[in-house]
């Protein structure tokens, strides 16, 4: 199970690599293609919630690493930076939505795997919009502005995201099925072996 682990925290951060390297969609309006949270996904299915949560604090980490943003605004006493979005945030969202497709774990076990792959499509526009909305509301606070905009490129952007990942469930979770044959980690025998030592 570790060794599982071990090989899914790997494969998050190779994701993240080639993700960053991937243009935007043009016929999306612009839409990212964000292969580590359907990695992170299945490890949310595969894994105990347990294991689901130290995954989602590496990927969390690795997710801000990547992405925080130190603004310099002009004040009173001179320039100061300023982090847009704090440091950590990222770890309480993948916590959060891995919880929730933690819970479609059962249907996962017993062999259904398209329920995961439409909600590895939503999970994904929902992160999307998670950060669009704490970006939002951020700069509005730190700048003063009235508002946030949403408008057709954006809900592009957030839907897209989620579209992509919906493409791409199925052929990451089989690749990731693979990967966990090699290391002898059977998520089905793993849970029935669990179940019956706590009886």
């Amino acid at each position: 199970m570790i060794a599982f682990l071990l090989v899914l925290i790997v494969a998050c951060f190779g994701s993240l690599v080639v993700q960053h390297f991937i243009p935007p969609v043009a016929f999306l309006e612009g839409a990212r293609v964000f292969l580590m949270p359907v990695v992170f996904f299945y490890g949310a299915l595969a894994l105990p919630y347990g294991l689901t949560l130290a995954l989602a604090v590496v990927c969390g980490f690795m997710w801000d690493a990547l992405t925080v943003q130190v603004v310099s605004l002009m004040g009173e006493g001179g320039i100061t930076n300023v982090v847009e979005i704090a440091f950590g945030w990222s770890i309480v969202l993948y916590a959060l939505l891995g919880a929730v497709m933690s819970g479609f774990r059962p249907l996962f076990l017993r062999g259904r795997w398209e329920i995961h792959c439409l909600m590895s499509g939503l999970l994904v526009s929902l992160m999307v919009l998670a950060e669009f909305l704490m970006l939002s509301l951020r700069r509005v606070a730190l700048y003063e502005a009235t508002g946030f905009v949403i408008n057709r490129e954006i809900w592009w952007r957030i839907g897209g995201a989620g579209l992509i990942a919906l493409a791409l469930a199925p052929l990451v979770y089989w690749f990731l099925s693979g990967l966990s044959s090699v290391v002898n980690y059977h998520p089905r025998a793993a849970a029935a072996r669990n179940r019956t030592e706590e009886v």
